[in-house]
C-alpha cells in the first residue's frame, strides 16, 4: 500500500520535489568530508572556521565558538570547573570586566539568554551569539567577543567570587525532581566509566571552594585553538570578508601551553541488564525508562546513511504502535515513545520511556518489552511501513522546499556537529535526493530487525520511577524474564491492525459564498465574510515555503458559566480530545494523516474559544477538512473514554500536589486573584463532580456556530487554490437555525479577581527532597482606557527595563541568582471596548533560601530607585535596541503576523476595519519609542506600578519545610526567633509529615 502524498492541485514549488531526480546509488560511496555550503578551513594556529551565507533572518548572524572541552576532562578537585569557565567567559575577560560583554551585546539588541548563551556538556562547551549585522562594525565586535572567550578569560579571586552564586543557583535548580531522576539514570548508564562521575554541573563543594588557580589551570591546559572552531552563519555580503575578520581577531592568538590530545573515555558494555527502582517523592508521576547502549555508528558512506533512514523508520512505526496502545481500553501507560541520542562521544543510547498510573510500573514495563518482542517475532506490517515511509517523505519534502529559508541558528547546529562529532554536512538537496531514492526500497523486514537493539542483553538499563515505592528490583527482573520467556516460546500474538477510513470528510459539503470582501493593503491581507457568517482574513507570505498557520476564535468562554458547571465544562477539551473531535478516534486519525502535515488543536478560555493549526500549503485542504469536521462532529463520551481521562487527570492532580513549585504557584494565584473558582487549582474532590456528558455537550456547542468565528490564515498560500477550499470547508459549515453561544464582547462576564490592597509577604513551606527556593514579587497594574494603547506599549518596554536592571543588581552585582524574569498578566480582563484593564507585573527568580527575603528587598530598592531617579540613557537605548531587533525579526515570521492580526481584531479599538486597528497599534508603538527617555520611563514606572513601589505589593517565597532536627536546632540556637514564629515551628514539628506551612513575615 502506497501512502506517499498523492498528486493533484499543488503549488509550483511542490512540483520541484516531485521532479527531483533520483541518484544512482553505490552504497560504498563515501560522503564528503568537506561541509556543504560553507567556506571551511583552518588558521595556522589550528583554529577551524566555517562561514556560510544565509539570509534568514535578514541582517542577522548566528555565531558560535565550539570547544572540544567538557566536564569529562576534569580531575576530582575540578568537578564543575568546565562549567565555571563558561560562566566566567561572559563575566570577565582581558578586554571586558563586570559582565561588560553582556552589556555590550544587549546594547546592540542581542538579549541576554535568548541571543547570547552557552552550554557545557560532558564532551564540549559551545558559546553562541545571535547578533545584528546591519552595521559593519557589529560583526567584527561580536567575533572579537568569541576571540576573548577562546584565550582571554580571567579567573581572579574577585571574578570567581562574583560568579559562584550564579553557578550555585544553577546547581540548586538542577537538584529538583527532574534533575535528580536524570542524574540517577546517567549514573546507571555510565557506570564503570569516568563519565559517571563527571556531570557537567559538578559538585557543590567545588563550586563553593575551588581556587582561581585551579580554574585558570584547567582553562590554560585544555582551551587550545586546535580544539576550537568558529562558526559564522548569516546575512553577509560575502564569505571572504568574514573569514578575514576571523583571521584578524583569532590569527594572532596562540595558546600559552602545548596542546594536549583530547583523551577518549570508554563506557563499558554489559550483558546483564542494570535494574533500578528510583523513589522520587516530588515526581510528576510514575514512569519507566529502558535504555540500551551501543558504540556510536560512524556516518561515512551512503550505506551508513541508509542505515540511519532504516532506524528513523523504526522509530516512526514503533511510536505509532505505542500511541495506539495508549488509547486502548485500560491502557498500560498514558504515553510511550522511543528515540535515540548520542549521549556522550562514544555512546549512543536507544531509549524507550513511558508514563503510567501509580502502581502501574510492572504493567507498563511488560507492555513495552512485549511490543518490542512482538516486532522481533512478527515484524511490522506493510501498512505500518508505508505510514512510516510517508511520514518521513513528508518531512524531507518540507525541508527541501524550505532549503533556502532555513534559519541561521539551525544551520549553525549542522556545522557544530561536523566539528564536534565528525558528522558530514552534505546539503539538503543531496539528502532529499538520497531519501527520495532510498525510502521506497526500505522493507518492513529491515525496519523490524532494528528491534534487536532493544535486547535486554544489549547493555540495557531499566529504571522505574515512582513517587512511592511499590515495585521492587526483583519485580522488574521477573517482568524481564517473563517477556523473554514468552518470546522464546513464540507465545506472543501478531499485531492486530485497525480499519482506517480513506477519507476524512465522507461527503464533501456544498461550498458557501462570499457576501462581502475587503482589502487591507497596509498589512497585505484580504478579508471575506462568508455566507454562513464566518469572517476569514488571509495573508499570503513567502517567509517559509512549507508553512501555513491559522487561528479561529469566537467570543464567549468559561466566564459565562455558573460556578456549578465550571469544573465539568472546563474539562471539555480534555474529554472530547480523548474521544476524537474530528469524527475519528485519535489513534485512527493519526494514521489517516500519515504523509500529511496538518495539525489542529482547540482551547476553551475564559472569554474565547479557539481552534488553531499549522499545515503545509499542499495539505491546506486536509487542515480545512479537519476544521469542518470539528464543527460537524457531535462528541459523545463512552464509559472507557471517561475512565481513561479521569485516571489521567487524577494522576496529574496527585503529581501537582507533590510538586513544591505547583503548590507555590497555586498559592501565588490564590493570594493575588482571590479565592476565585476560576483561579483555584483543581482537586481530586473536584474531579468527582465532573459530569462528562455536560462537558462534551458544552464542547459541542463551542464549535457549532460558524457565524460567531473569525479566522485568520497566514502563510504560503495561493489564493486561487486556497479560496475555493475556504469556501467549501469553512463556508460549507452549516449555520444553525438559532445562534449558539453568540456573545457581544462588551457584555461578557468578567472574571472575579481582586489584587490585595496592602503589602503581603508570605513564605510557603513545602516538603522537599533538596532545598529549593523560588520568589515571586508582584505589583498590581491598572491601565486607563483613554491611554490604553500607549500604556500597553510602555508596559512592554518597562518589563524589559526591569528585567535587565534586576539581573544587573541580583546577579552581576551581588552574584546571588542565575536569572530573573518579568511577567505581565493582563488576561483577567474581559475583551470589552470600554473600561480599564487590570492585571499585574511580577518579578520571578530562584535563589538560596537563606538570602531570599534580602534579595526581595534589593529588588524593591532597585525598582524604587528607578521610580525616584529614573534609568540611565544607556538603559533606554538598550531597551529600544532589543525591541527594534525583535520587531525586525518578527516582520519576517508568520507567527508574528498571525499574532498581530489577531490582536488587531481583538483590540478594543477595532470597529470593523482590521487594517486601521493594526495601524493604530503600530503607530502607538512608534510614538512610545519616540518619547521613551529616562524621564518618561520614570514617569511611566510611577504611573503603572504603585508609587512608591513599597506601598503595595505581594511577595511569595517558596521555602523548604525544615526537618525536625533542623527545627529543634533553630529553636535552641536562634535567640532572635519571635514567639509567634516559634509557635509556628512547634506546630510544624508536631505535624511535619502532613502539612505545608505558610508563614508571614
Amino acid at each position: 500500500m502506497d501512502l506517499l502524498p498523492a498528486g493533484g492541485e499543488m503549488i509550483v514549488k511542490k512540483h520541484r520535489f516531485r521532479s527531483l531526480k533520483m541518484v544512482e546509488l553505490n552504497y560504498d560511496d563515501v560522503l564528503s568530508d568537506v561541509p556543504y555550503g560553507a567556506e571551511y578551513g583552518k588558521l595556522d594556529n589550528g583554529l577551524t572556521y566555517y562561514v556560510r551565507l544565509n539570509s534568514k533572518p535578514k541582517m542577522r548572524a548566528a555565531l558560535a565558538l565550539a570547544v572540544k572541552v567538557g566536564s569529562v576532562l576534569e580531575e576530582e578537585d575540578e568537578r564543575g570547573v568546565a562549567h565555571i569557565v563558561e560562566h566566567l567567559a561572559f563575566s570577565a575577560t582581558k578586554k571586558y570586566t563586570n559582565h561588560d560583554i553582556v552589556k555590550f551585546l544587549e546594547s546592540i539588541g542581542a538579549e541576554f539568554g535568548a541571543c547570547q548563551n552557552a552550554v557545557t556538556s560532558a564532551d564540549e562547551t559551545v558559546y553562541e551569539l545571535f547578533v545584528p549585522v546591519d552595521k559593519p562594525e557589529l560583526l567584527s565586535q561580536a567575533i572579537s567577543v568569541l576571540a576573548e572567550f577562546s584565550s582571554e578569560v580571567r579567573a581572579s579571586a574577585e571574578d570567581l567570587e562574583k560568579e559562584r552564586g550564579a553557578v550555585m543557583e544553577e546547581y540548586r535548580a538542577n537538584r529538583n525532581a527532574n534533575g535528580r531522576m536524570q542524574d540517577a539514570h546517567w549514573l546507571l548508564m555510565m557506570e564503570g566509566s569516568k563519565y559517571a562521575d563527571r556531570l557537567p554541573i559538578g559538585l557543590e563543594k567545588v563550586i563553593r571552594t575551588v581556587s582561581p588557580e585551579t580554574v585558570k589551570q584547567f582553562y590554560t591546559k585544555w582551551y587550545h585553538l586546535k580544539n576550537m572552531a568558529v562558526i559564522a552563519i548569516g546575512d553577509f555580503s560575502d564569505t571572504k570578508s568574514v573569514v578575514e575578520l576571523i583571521k584578524t581577531h583569532f590569527g594572532g592568538k596562540a595558546s600559552t601551553t602545548d596542546a594536549l590530545d583530547i583523551p577518549r573515555f570508554l563506557v563499558p558494555s554489559h550483558v546483564e541488564p542494570r535494574v533500578s527502582c528510583f523513589v522520587e517523592s516530588e515526581a510528576a508521576g510514575s514512569a519507566v525508562m529502558i535504555s540500551c547502549k551501543s558504540q556510536v555508528d560512524e556516518l561515512r558512506t551512503v550505506k551508513d546513511y541508509r542505515n540511519l533512514l532504516v532506524e528513523a523508520m523504526f522509530y516512526h512505526a514503533m511510536n505509532q504502535r505505542f500511541f495506539k496502545i495508549s488509547r486502548k481500553k485500560d491502557p498500560p501507560y498514558f504515553s510511550c515513545s522511543v528515540a535515540a541520542d548520542v549521549v556522550v562521544q562514544p555512546v549512543k543510547a536507544y531509549i524507550m520511556t513511558s508514563s503510567c498510573k501509580e502502581k502501574g510500573i510492572l504493567s507498563a514495563l511488560e507492555s513495552m518489552l512485549m511490543e518490542i518482542a512482538r516486532v522481533r517475532l512478527h515484524g511490522f506490517s506493510e501498512r505500518e511501513t508505508s505510514v512510516a515511509r510517508a511520514s518521513m517523505m513528508s518531512e524531507i519534502e518540507s525541508a527541501y522546499l524550505e532549503r533556502d529559508q532555513v534559519q541561521s541558528t539551525s544551520l549553525r547546529e549542522e556545522y557544530l556537529h561536523h566539528f564536534l562529532r565528525n558528522e558530514p554536512v552534505v546539503g539538503i538537496e543531496y539528502e532529499a535526493q538520497l531519501q527520495k531514492t532510498i525510502l521506497p526500497h526500505i522493507s518492513a523486514s529491515e525496519i523490524s530487525k532494528y528491534s534487536e537493539v532493544f535486547r535486554t542483553t544489549n547493555s540495557c538499563v531499566i529504571k522505574a520511577i515512582e513517587p512511592r515505592a511499590v515495585a521492587t528490583v526483583d519485580d522488574l527482573k521477573l517482568a524481564v524474564l517473563k517477556i523473554n520467556a514468552l518470546e522464546e516460546e513464540g507465545n506472543i500474538s501478531p499485531w492486530d491492525e485497525d480499519h482506517i477510513p480513506e477519507e476524512i470528510v465522507a461527503s464533501k459539503p456544498n461550498p458557501g459564498s462570499v457576501v462581502e470582501e475587503s482589502e487591507y493593503s497596509n498589512i497585505g491581507a484580504t478579508e471575506v465574510i462568508l455566507s454562513n457568517g464566518m469572517r476569514v482574513c488571509y495573508k499570503c507570505t513567502d517567509f517559509l515555503e512549507d508553512q501555513v498557520l491559522f487561528t479561529g476564535y469566537a467570543y464567549g468562554g468559561l466566564s459565562e458559566l455558573p460556578e456549578s458547571e465550571y469544573i465539568s465544562c472546563s474539562m471539555g477539551s480534555t474529554i472530547a480530545g480523548e474521544i476524537g473531535v474530528f469524527g475519528y478516534r485519535p489513534s485512527v486519525m493519526l494514521e489517516m494523516l500519515a504523509g500529511k502535515r496538518a495539525e489542529i488543536g482547540t482551547k476553551l478560555g475564559a472569554y474565547m474559544r479557539t481552534f488553531y493549526g499549522d499545515c503545509s500549503p499542499t495539505d491546506l485542504e486536509t487542515a480545512l477538512q479537519l476544521v469542518y469536521q470539528l464543527f460537524a462532529t457531535h462528541v459523545v463520551p463512552g464509559e472507557e473514554d471517561i475512565k481513561i481521562v479521569m485516571q489521567m487527570s487524577e494522576e496529574s492532580i496527585n503529581a501537582q500536589e507533590r510538586d513544591p513549585y505547583t503548590v507555590f504557584a497555586n498559592r501565588v494565584r490564590e493570594l493575588n486573584y482571590g479565592n476565585s473558582y476560576f483561579f483555584r487549582p483543581t482537586r481530586i474532590s473536584d474531579l468527582r463532580k465532573v459530569d462528562p456528558f455536560k462537558a462534551c455537550e458544552y464542547y459541542n456547542k463551542c464549535f457549532k456556530d460558524p457565524s460567531t468565528f473569525t479566522v485568520v490564515i497566514v502563510g504560503n498560500i495561493d489564493p486561487t487554490i486556497a479560496r475555493p477550499l475556504i469556501l467549501q470547508y469553512l463556508g460549507g459549515i452549516p449555520r444553525p437555525s438559532e445562534p449558539i453561544l453568540k456573545y457581544n464582547r462588551d457584555d461578557l462576564k468578567g472574571l472575579p479577581f481582586t489584587f490585595p490592597t496592602k503589602i503581603i509577604r508570605e513564605v510557603v513551606r513545602s516538603p522537599m527532597v533538596e532545598a529549593q527556593c523560588s520568589v515571586q514579587l508582584c505589583f498590581p497594574v491598572e491601565l486607563m482606557n483613554e491611554k490604553m494603547m500607549e500604556d500597553v506599549h510602555f508596559v512592554g518596554f518597562l518589563s524589559k527595563l526591569l528585567e535587565a536592571k534586576i539581573i544587573q543588581v541580583l546577579r552581576f552585582k551581588h552574584g546571588q541568582i542565575y536569572s530573573a524574569g518579568i511577567s505581565v498578566f493582563l488576561g483577567g480582563n474581559k475583551p470589552s471596548r470600554v473600561g480599564n484593564a487590570r492585571g499585574d507585573i511580577s518579578v520571578n527568580f530562584s535563589c538560596d533560601p537563606d538570602v531570599a527575603l534580602a534579595l526581595v528587598d534589593l529588588a524593591l530598592d532597585e525598582i524604587l530607585r528607578l521610580q525616584v531617579e529614573g534609568p540611565l540613557d544607556a538603559d533606554i537605548s538598550t531597551v529600544l535596541e532589543i525591541d527594534q531587533r525583535a520587531h525586525e525579526n518578527g516582520l519576517q515570521e508568520n507567527y508574528w503576523w498571525l499574532d498581530r492580526i489577531l490582536h488587531s481584531y481583538q483590540s478594543r479599538i477595532y470597529s470593523g476595519d482590521v487594517g486601521a486597528s493594526f495601524a493604530v497599534q503600530d503607530d502607538s508603538r512608534s510614538e512610545v519609542r519616540k518619547i521613551l527617555t529616562p524621564a518618561t520611563a520614570q514617569l511611566a514606572l510611577q504611573k503603572i506600578i504603585p508609587f512608591p513601589c513599597k506601598r503595595q505589593y505581594t511577595v511569595v517565597v517558596l521555602m523548604p519545610q525544615s526537618s525536625r532536627l533542623k527545627l529543634l536546632k533553630s529553636i535552641v540556637t536562634d535567640t532572635k526567633v519571635q514567639a509567634g514564629f516559634a509557635g509556628l515551628i512547634v506546630l510544624a514539628f508536631c505535624m511535619w509529615r502532613y502539612l505545608r506551612i505558610s508563614s508571614k513575615s
